[in-house]
């Protein structure tokens, strides 16, 4: 415990400097956005605001999950970091809309945007993005809510290589089509993220069983227990993104609830789970039925 707590001390603490960069960074692209007039500095400058809220709710929840569970909140606040991506996840799928509805407007009616200027913007949005992705690249899958984290830093930094093409194209070639296509391009990489971020939390949030663990073969495995005779109302469900939790009614046979074998198949069904998959289920809780008692039992799941 010790040590995951450690861990969670310093995910939060790369959460606050990234915070401190994306701040600077941001204030330095407002800037330039209205110097400028680029509508791909003015989106990645948008996006940077979203990165900043979603930063911030990010560190929250950080400090939330640390708490530990206290009277009526059985788990803590341990479920704060999926909220905090899905809403990470939904701030940057408003973005990506209206970069792809101002990018496509822009395309057909640009306006002078001065490269060099823009040039400037880009390469110092490029270069704290790249140490804020360095500062947090250790703990990257610690959670799902570090990984949005990341994953809107990463897209920053491609966000930032568009302002540098587009900078470079207008003031080399005078393509001033070249802003528009650059914000397209941001917009392409925030929304499928967006989508897919929004996917996974939609996933825990409704209890759906993790997508890398296959249940007939959990089914198999419990039932080739020895003493086993069937498996019924098994659920696998997510706290958050690193916490699976296993819950099953497990029929054995009559004679192990009189000759002291149940403590012993607790236990190996408990190693089953904790072992023998593509994650550990740590917290499982096994209720034992006898054949006559589940044949009358109201099940809810097969």
């Amino acid at each position: 415990m010790s040590h995951d707590h450690s861990h969670e001390t310093g995910s939060r603490k790369r959460l606050a400097v990234v915070f401190c960069i994306v701040l600077v960074i941001f204030a330095f692209q407002v800037f330039g956005s209205i110097w400028t007039g680029s509508l791909a500095l003015l989106v990645d400058t948008g996006h940077n605001s979203v990165d900043l809220i979603g930063l911030g709710i990010a560190l929250f929840a950080a400090t939330l999950v640390a708490r530990p569970p206290k009277g009526q909140k059985t788990w803590g606040f341990k479920r704060a970091e999926v909220l905090a991506a899905g809403a990470q996840a939904t701030l940057l799928l408003g973005l990506g809309i209206y970069s792809l509805i101002e990018g496509v407007r822009r395309f057909f009616a640009p306006p002078e945007v001065p490269g060099p200027e823009l040039l400037i913007f880009g390469v110092v949005g490029l270069a704290g993005n790249v140490v804020s992705i360095l500062i947090l690249t250790s703990s990257k899958n610690s959670s799902l809510n570090l990984r949005a984290a990341f994953l809107e830093v990463i897209a920053d930094a491609l966000g930032s290589v568009g302002v540098i093409v587009a900078a470079v194209s207008i003031w080399l070639f005078d393509w001033t089509r070249a802003d528009a296509v650059a914000a397209l391009f941001i917009a392409a990489l925030i929304v499928p993220r967006a989508f897919a971020i929004l996917r996974e939390t939609g996933s825990i949030l409704l209890e759906s069983a993790p997508k890398q663990l296959d249940l007939d073969d959990v089914r198999k495995h419990i039932e080739d227990v020895d003493h086993v005779e069937e498996v019924h109302d098994l659920h696998v469900t997510r706290i958050d993104s690193n916490l699976p939790v296993l819950t099953a009614h497990v029929v054995l046979a009559d004679e192990c609830f009189y000759d002291g074998h149940a403590p012993k198949i607790l236990a190996d069904l408990q190693d089953c789970v904790a072992k023998h998959f593509n994650i550990s289920i740590e917290h499982s809780t096994f209720q034992f039925d006898r054949a006559k008692d589940a044949a009358v039992e109201k099940q809810t799941h097969s």
